[in-house]
């Protein structure tokens, strides 16, 4: 997930270097989202991690 966030970050940033604001918005948007995302999974996979075996 932060592997496709960081590639549209950089999809952004491009788009916003070559003046298309539209796709640059919307690819910061989608990678904020991913980013979010992966990061709420991260944590969630931490956390069950750590429990001990039943």
């Amino acid at each position: 997930m932060i592997g496709w966030a960081v590639t549209f970050l950089v999809i952004a940033l491009i788009a916003a270097l070559l003046g298309f604001s539209g796709i640059a918005g919307t690819a910061v948007n989608i990678a904020w989202i991913l980013f979010v995302v992966g990061l709420i999974l991260a944590l969630v996979f931490f956390l069950m991690g750590r429990r001990p075996p039943i």
